[in-house]
């Protein structure tokens, strides 16, 4: 396990980045992880991100798939709003673990 200071506050993370414990997590982190991704976040990126974070809590398995029949946004709008891996990115940002889906 290791440590990354996101707002300046120190998270747990694993050796791919993803959260350890997603109740450290905050917008203002989301937003910090973004500009790693050159992602300026919108309402519509938030929206995705509350929805996977409620999703995972629930111990549901995500999917891009899955995201796409939300209503949030399709699976062309996930691909926009989090290019180079959208479900691996958003996940990331929102604080989750990187789903078993992922590769």
């Amino acid at each position: 396990m290791a440590e990354k200071v996101l707002a300046e506050i120190t998270v747990n993370v694993n050796s791919e980045g993803y959260f350890e414990d997603p109740s450290q997590w905050t917008k203002e982190m989301a937003f910090e992880m973004a500009k790693e991704y050159n992602i300026d976040l919108t309402d519509k990126h938030f929206e995705v991100l509350e929805y996977l974070r409620e999703k995972h809590m629930a111990g549901e398995q995500l999917t891009i798939r899955k995201v796409g029949n939300s209503g949030i946004t399709d699976i062309k709008g996930l691909y926009q709003l989090f290019p180079g891996g959208p479900l691996k990115i958003s996940s990331k940002l929102a604080g989750i673990p990187k789903p078993a889906s992922c590769i």
